[in-house]
């Protein structure tokens, strides 16, 4: 399963997936991108291929990559599902503390 938060945890990153949004691009086109070193950006790319959130393939001495959209929807539900546990958890606990306060003026 895709790791979202490590994925999109870094702006350099999720300029890559938005980029990536509109279709295939070569290294050599997102490198042109930003203003960091090429082993930077494969440094980014590599992250992206180990959370499989992007494909790569090698077109002669070029490296194409695309958008997984599977796997970014997969792991976006993921994180969606995180979020609800985490205010299911924090609503009941506010509950849990304004019930006690009520208790206390009764």
């Amino acid at each position: 399963m895709p790791d979202i938060y490590r994925s999109l945890g870094d702006p350099t990153r999720r300029k890559i997936l938005h980029m990536l949004k509109n279709g295939e691009k070569t290294q050599k086109e997102l490198v042109r991108a930003f203003d960091i070193s090429q082993p930077a950006i494969k440094k980014h790319l590599k992250i992206l291929l180990d959370e499989q959130i992007i494909t790569e393939q090698i077109h002669g001495k070029y490296r194409v990559y695309r958008l997984d959209s599977f796997m970014l929807k997969t792991a976006y539900e993921e994180m969606l599902h995180d979020i609800g546990d985490l205010l299911d958890h924090q609503l009941t606990s506010l509950k849990e503390y304004v019930e006690k306060g009520e208790e206390k003026l009764e």
